[in-house]
């Protein structure tokens, strides 16, 4: 065989071994992918089934502990959303400050039931998709983002 031949079977076999290593990656990303959604994207995209993260500030005055379960609200100062987490708090957890809940939504109690809680580690850094979703929904005068 001609060396421009081999190199053209190499070549062939090269995109078709990358192309099924893609296929695999993006069927296994697939099923566990989580989507980013403020509580105002929940509002007007509806509920999904899969899971997912909320976004969004930890509404003042609404944190409720009772035991190891935690209430609280997530605003993107639009609208809200109640939460319920059971377990240990991230220890920058707390009202006023930036949250990601990742978890599913219970359609009929209307209540997302938190699996994982992210808070930011400082008070410069916030995830560019809640940064955003908190910019579109205009915050009140005096409120610093």
């Amino acid at each position: 065989m001609k060396a421009k031949t081999q190199r053209l079977y190499l070549v062939v076999g090269a995109l078709v071994a990358l192309g099924g290593a893609g296929v695999l990656a993006l069927s296994t990303l697939g099923d566990t992918a989580t989507y980013f959604y403020s509580p105002s994207d929940l509002a007007a995209k509806g509920l999904p089934d899969a899971a997912i993260r909320l976004g969004g500030m930890v509404e003042q005055g609404s944190l409720v502990r009772q035991g190891q379960t935690v209430r609280f609200v997530v605003t993107d100062f639009a609208k809200t959303y109640p939460v319920t987490y059971t377990g240990i708090l991230p220890d920058l957890f707390r009202e006023g400050q930036g949250v990601i809940a990742e978890g599913r939504i219970d359609r009929a109690a209307g209540v997302f039931h938190a699996e994982t809680i992210l808070a930011k580690h400082d008070e410069k850094y916030m995830p560019p998709e809640v940064t955003k979703s908190l910019k579109a929904a205009k915050p009140a005068v005096g409120q610093v983002l």
